[in-house]
């Protein structure tokens, strides 16, 4: 059957919400599509590129953002924010990996969110589950939990934005090496690890001005980066709308997104979701999780990427510490006999997702999901471990986190509890790391990637 960016339609199709106007609905996909694309085919055929390099350990990935966007934080300081904490990150990650540095960013789309329920129920009354600001709205009333099309056109919009402001940043001259001041955020000199981040900033400094001597001049490409935006795949009528032909390239690409990738719950080889991927020529995501079976990820992997094209399938591990060691090996093994060309990226975040309840402060009693750093860490070494056992490569990290000095994740250098997490636990749907947090887990794996 000849794939269009609707053939999905007719196949099981989990997580969409329910529009009770589909005129509505129709009417606003049609604007859509005939707006302009947010990304463009030669962005995505480069990141392409540097996945495949990555899968043979020339560089490593760096994926990272927010666990959903909300329309709130599309602000300057915000987005500003988000991208210090990336390049901050990266920026260790070259000194202790010495290979170049890919940066997906959650972000520009990253507004819709999976339910493990279509509705929820409080005193007694049952209402729409909230899937993100694309979607329907967090107060709990009617009006409000209805799915509404025009959000969608409304979440197109700042994805645009947010696109268009870092792209600003970047080509103006923020990520520029020769001045990694402008990537401070004001509470970090304040950290315990700001003596070492600084340490390797000198180091990289001075590099750089030996390379710079012998060259003559300024090195230009240490004056910008490349940032890559991906998002979850979920309202499949908003990334059709988005999917189009381009001039000089065959097939249809996803133009809402560099890399779009597939959930647990979406990953089902004979669904909606992986046909709709089938046909698109972006990389995309799955992740892999400790009910996954061989043969399921197999099957996926070969739907997706029939001709078995080097960095089209990212395959994303989120077993959680206490089971990774049991649940990944099988998965390397099975994919590496078949020989198919897929990018390994860990996730520590997902697997190691409690609920804990305070025993003072603000929440005591209550219950409150977090996660613990020293989990998260755990996962990360163990990670590299198993592939360097299994003689596969891990090609990169996958983080959820947040420029903002939040109080979500427990454990990091300033060994938050679970007493602290009421003082700034902003999150409307998983804990993040904070700004502090997400920096020493980047030492960390420099260090462990320099075999220290």
């Amino acid at each position: 059957m000849e794939w269009t960016p609707r053939s999905w339609e007719g196949l099981p199709c989990t997580q969409q919400p329910v529009y009770p106007d589909r005129a509505a609905l129709e009417r606003t996909l049609a604007e859509i599509g005939a707006l302009p694309p947010l990304v463009t085919s030669y962005e995505i055929e480069a990141l392409k590129s540097q996945l495949a390099e990555a899968a043979r350990g020339e560089r490593f990935i760096l994926w990272g953002g927010d666990c959903a966007e909300n329309f709130a934080d599309c602000t300057s300081p915000a987005i500003a924010a988000r991208l210090k904490i990336l390049l901050q990150m990266s920026l260790v990650l070259v000194h202790g990996t010495r290979k170049r540095i890919t940066r997906i960013g959650r972000f520009a789309g990253q507004y819709a969110k999976p339910r493990s329920a279509p509705t929820e129920m409080r005193d007694g009354v049952e209402l729409p589950s909230f899937r993100g600001d694309n979607v329907n709205r967090p107060e709990f009333t009617l009006d409000a939990r209805t799915p509404d099309p025009v959000l969608l056109l409304r979440g197109y919009e700042r994805s645009a934005l947010t696109l268009n402001f870092i792209r600003a940043l970047v080509d103006g001259g923020f990520a520029d090496l020769h001045h990694p001041e402008n990537w401070d955020l004001d509470f970090v000199k304040h950290s315990p690890l700001a003596t070492e981040y600084q340490r390797m900033v000198d180091a990289i400094g001075e590099s750089l001005r030996f390379m710079e001597t012998l060259a003559g001049g300024t090195i230009g490409a240490m004056q910008r980066v490349d940032f890559f935006t991906s998002h979850e795949l979920l309202v499949l009528p908003y990334e059709a709308a988005l999917t189009r032909r381009v001039p000089r390239r065959e097939g249809w690409f996803n133009l809402s997104t560099h890399l779009p990738w597939v959930g647990l719950r979406t990953s089902d080889p004979g669904a909606a979701h992986v046909e709709f991927c089938r046909g698109i020529r972006n990389p995309v995501g799955v992740k892999v999780g400790p009910d996954t079976t061989p043969e399921q990820l197999l099957a996926t992997i070969r739907t997706i990427s029939p001709e078995a094209e080097p960095g089209r399938v990212v395959l994303v591990a989120r077993c959680g510490a206490h089971r990774i060691g049991r649940t990944l090996p099988p998965l390397l093994r099975a994919v590496r006999d078949a020989k198919l060309p897929v990018v390994w990226i860990v996730d520590p975040m997902h697997g190691n997702t409690e609920t804990v309840v305070p025993t003072s402060g603000a929440w005591a009693g209550k219950s409150v999901k977090t996660r613990k750093f020293a989990h998260i860490l755990a996962e990360v070494e163990q990670a590299f471990e198993i592939h360097r056992m299994e003689g596969t490569v891990l090609a990169g990290v996958h983080v959820e986190l947040t420029g903002e000095d939040v109080t979500e994740c427990t454990g990091g250098a300033r060994g938050l509890t679970d007493d602290d997490l009421s003082r700034a636990y902003r999150s409307q749907v998983d804990p993040r790391l904070n700004y502090e947090q997400a920096l020493e887990l980047a030492m960390l794996i420099a260090r462990r990637a320099a075999g220290r």
